[in-house]
Parts: structure tokens; sequence; C-alpha cells
């Protein structure tokens, strides 16, 4: 072959995003333990506890059936959205019709971009909170447009500053990310929050897409925006079974909205992927009938281990506000910034925690602590802190 081989280069789009910050590090800590290394990963929020065992069985006795294993529908099996629009009706008060106002996803992350692609052209701003999910970030800059953060801060707790937000110019500016119960922080998804969004969204004409998968988790009433009058004109909630039906890994979720929008979303979607695997989606529809003893059963657990957490972030010298729910504790730094701690933390005692950075500027001065792991794990963890810290 003659010449040397012309340059291939990445889309533009890239440039504007990295590998997600979990990708990476979890590379650097599976080398740590190649190496002999044991790390004890609290980064990570990612329910290690098994779903319902009728919800596995389900899966297991759909799975043995002939003629499951074909392609499925890109909404989603009838008996999953009618189980959604049960869930919904039970526990949040919203009544859904599961024929066009629900919409099953392969997980909310994938729905992030769907909606992203279905609501952002090139140039239109998109309103995303400051500590917050990274993915709304990624999302709108691969959808090509303006990503306008909003800062939540701890004198606020952790909720918009409208005063703030109504200065901000919103021209362009067509989609809001909110996220309540809050991640990272775990601030409580108040009445008036999902009130003055929906009133915000409806007076500016910006959709907002409130994202809600920590409703069940250390939080005793679940709400829903959609459950605020007027919220269906302007607003889509995402949900998911990944925290609430400790099912990360079998990726069902939801959104849900007035048919019009989800009809836009499922027009992205259904160029992006395909249903899910049927008798996961039967097993989804079962976890969703789940009684309210399971859910007490499953905070029970994560009530233990938050009450080891708090013992390490006390280890670590760091403050944290006990009011908080959700799947992880959300602390700050005695000094210096969160980047810093957690890097000192994972070399001295090999114990993996999140530097709040990755949520945005807000969270410099921040770590996350997750739940997921044992009572055992914990008391390790905690051990190695004190011993080595």
């Amino acid at each position: 072959m003659k010449g040397e081989p012309k340059i291939v280069r990445p889309a533009r789009r890239l440039e504007a995003i990295s590998e997600y910050y979990f990708s990476r590090k979890l590379q650097e800590i599976a080398a740590m333990n190649a190496g002999g290394v044991r790390v004890i990963n609290l980064g990570v929020g990612s329910p290690d506890l098994p779903p319902g065992s009728e919800t596995i069985e389900t899966l297991r006795e759909a799975a043995l059936a002939p003629g499951v294993h074909g392609y499925q529908p890109y909404t989603g099996i009838p008996e999953l959205r009618k189980a959604f629009a049960r869930w919904y009706r039970r526990w949040y008060g919203v009544t859904l019709d599961p024929a066009g106002e629900i919409l099953p996803l392969a997980g909310s992350k994938e729905g992030v971009l769907h909606l992203s692609l279905a609501f952002l052209d090139p140039g239109d701003g998109v309103l995303v909170p400051d500590p917050g999910y990274p993915t709304y970030t990624s999302a709108g800059l691969l959808a090509g447009a303006r990503v306008i953060p909003y800062d939540l801060t701890e004198a606020h707790g952790w909720q918009p500053d409208w005063e703030a937000l109504e200065r901000m110019d919103l021209s362009g500016v067509k989609l809001m990310w909110a996220n309540y119960p809050h991640m990272p922080t775990g601030a409580p998804a108040t009445r008036e929050t999902l009130e003055r969004l929906v009133e915000f969204g409806r007076r500016h004409g910006i959709v907002i897409c409130h994202d809600n998968p920590y409703s069940f988790i250390l939080n005793d009433r679940p709400s829903s925006i959609l459950a605020i009058d007027g919220a269906r004109e302007t607003c889509v909630e995402l949900n998911s079974l990944s925290k609430s039906h400790n099912m990360p890994g079998w990726r069902v979720a939801m959104l849900a909205s007035n048919a019009r929008f989800v009809g836009w979303a499922l027009k992205a979607k259904s160029n992006i992927d395909s249903g899910q695997f049927r008798p996961v989606m039967l097993a989804a529809a079962r976890a969703l009938d789940s009684p309210a003893v399971w859910h007490e059963a499953n905070n029970r657990v994560y009530a233990r281990r938050r009450a080891i957490v708090e013992e390490i972030a006390r280890a670590l010298g760091c403050a944290f506000d006990p009011r908080q729910g959700g799947l992880f504790l959300w602390c700050r730094v005695p000094r210096g910034d969160g980047e810093a701690l957690a890097d000192d933390v994972l070399r001295r005692a090999r114990v993996f925690i999140t530097p709040g950075f990755i949520f945005g500027r807000n969270g410099l001065r921040h770590v996350r602590l997750s739940l997921c792991r044992g009572e055992d794990e914990l008391q390790e963890a905690l051990r190695r802190i004190i011993e080595t810290m």
C-alpha cells in the first residue's frame, strides 16, 4: 500500500463531552483490584439488594415460554404500560392513560437523551441544575443545545432560587431539567417546588423534565410533578425501577406526559432502540405491584446502612444534613475540595467515594457516599478510614 493512511477524526460533538466519570474511575478501581488491592466502592448508586422473589420467578417462567424471544413493540407491551398506570395511581395519586401517556424505556438515562433529541434543536437553551446528574448536560451537548446551569445551593436547601432564575436570559430556552428528591444532595421534593416548576414552565413556554427515580428510598411521601394542576401541559416525568425496585441492570424505566409529548419522545426512541425483552417487561409489571411491606423492608436495610455511612462521614470530618433522603449521603468536606479528599481516601483507605465536582461547580466542596454496600463492608470501610486517615 502506498502513502500514509488518511487521518480519521471523530464527530465534533464529542469535543464537547468527555467519557463518563464513573466509566473512567471504575477502570482504575478494576486495575487496583486486579493488582490485589481490594477497594470498597461507595461511589456508585447501584442497588446490591435483589428484586422481590415474585419478580424473579415471573422472569424465569416467562423466559421458558415459547415465542418470547423476538422483537417487542417500541411502546412496550400493554401489560407493562398498564402496570405503570396502576403504580402512578396507587402511589402518586396520578391517573395516566396507558395507551398514550406512558412510554416504557430501557432506562431513564436513555430517556434523558430521547427527550433532549425530541425537544432540542441546535442552539436551543436547556436549563440544568448545578449540582445535578451529569447526563442532563452531556445529552444537551450531544443534541447541540446551549447548556445553561442554574444554581442549587445549601443556603436555599438545594431548591431553585426563583428570583435568580427570573433574572436569567431565558430567550431560546426550551427545556429545563429538575430532579426531586434531588440527586446528589438528597433534598426532598417539596410541593412548593413542584408547583413553582409547573408555573415557571407554563409562563415561559419551557418544557419541565422532572426526573423522579428516588422517591421510594428513605422517603415517606412519594410525589410526582404530574399531580400538580396543569403539569401535564408542560411537564414530562421520568421514573425508573432501578432504585425503587432494586433492578438497575434490568434497564426498565418510563416517561409520562401528555400524548403529544410522549409521541415526540417515541419518534426519537423508535429510531434509536427497540422494545425490551418481553420476560423482563412482564417481570417489571409484577414488580410494580409490590406491596408496601416490600418497600418498607427495603428501607429498613437502607436505614441501618445510612447510620454507618453517617459514621464514615463524621470520621472524615464531613458535615451533612441528617434530613436528606435517597440512596446517598451528601457531605461537605472540612477543607479543600471533594476531589482531593476522595483521592486521599482511595489511596490511603482503599475506599472509593464520589467527589462532588462531577455534579457541577456547586459540588466542589462536597463528596457523595453510596448506601449500596452491605453492613459488613460499610463497617470495614469505616475501620479502614479510622485507622488510615
